[in-house]
């Protein structure tokens, strides 16, 4: 691996969805998320990670230093093994802690170096959280808030019909089957995250390779999870903020203020990305450079 990067960044990533289910809550129904007192729509960080997760996947195909930690069907204590074997640790973990008291540094730099979304987003390691070890818990330099959308949406609930009959009981009573979907006829929504070259020097060791692949990863992220249920999803912009220190040189909230995204004069109802018009003030703090991808 490169060494880690020196300097802090903030981003701000506009992705959009038409005719799609960006985000459904399970505790109503799938239906996409939503702030009930504002009707903004939201897609939460644990949905973003996910995205960036599964394309870095399939970019790198379990390549070394780039497998993937969280991912469907593996369980985390596999992967935790692996860790104890590569620094022959076996059996009772508080006793090889007591033998060897540099064994949360090598377990944490082991699953570091190997797994690309804990060098880069932390993780909670369930194996050594029980074993009582302080690499249980490693914070990573790449943290997102919750997605929400530019405008207030409403939900609309599609119904369906199906020619598959679930029984051979309810196939003697009737042809087709009805259906719901749940969809968001369009919507612009804005994240914002942040990278700590900080916590990369002295946790992870997230590189200047590793943070070119996460602007690829989001910039791409909808690019292979199409489906039905979502719709068309796309990252518009991408808009990056380098700062020359590695603990920056203004507050984020301030280079947030920077990015307006505001609807096009006469456009009530927005339906495409271009019934908005995206715009970032040029009066940056001192050491503050900014980067617009798409």
């Amino acid at each position: 691996m490169s060494t880690p990067i020196k300097n802090r960044y903030d981003f701000v990533i506009l992705f959009d969805v038409e005719n799609g289910n960006p985000n459904g809550n399970p505790d109503a129904g799938n239906m996409p998320r939503i702030d009930p007192e504002t009707g903004y729509g939201l897609v939460t960080d644990v949905c973003l990670k996910r995205k960036i997760r599964n394309y870095v996947e399939d970019l790198k195909e379990e390549a070394p230093g780039y497998r993937i930690y969280v991912k469907e069907g593996v369980p985390l204590n596999r992967s935790d093994a692996e860790a104890l074997t590569a620094v022959g640790v076996s059996g009772d973990l508080k006793a090889a802690k007591k033998a060897d008291p540099g064994i949360d540094k090598k377990l944490r730099d082991f699953m570091c170096s190997n797994f690309y979304d804990i060098r880069t987003f932390g993780a909670v390691m369930t194996t050594f959280v029980k074993g009582a070890l302080n690499c249980g818990q490693v914070r990573g330099p790449v943290q997102l808030n919750f997605a929400r959308s530019i405008d207030p949406i409403v939900p609309q609930e599609v119904t369906i019909t199906r020619v598959a009959i679930t029984t051979e009981a309810d196939a003697e009573k009737k042809g087709t089957e009805m259906g719901r979907k749940h969809i968001v006829p369009y919507a612009l929504y804005r994240a914002e995250g942040y990278v700590s070259a900080n916590l990369a020097r002295k946790t992870t060791g997230f590189s200047e390779d590793d943070l070119q692949l996460l602007w690829q990863a989001i910039l791409n992220m909808f690019e292979n999870d199409h489906s039905a249920a979502r719709g068309k999803m796309a990252v518009r912009e991408l808009i990056v903020f380098k700062h020359d220190s590695e603990l920056g040189c203004a507050p984020a909230y301030k280079l947030f203020q920077k990015v307006q995204v505001q609807r096009v004069e006469g456009v009530e109802v927005p339906r495409r990305y271009e019934d908005y018009v995206v715009s970032v003030s040029d009066d940056l703090p001192e050491g503050v450079h900014c980067e617009r991808l798409s």
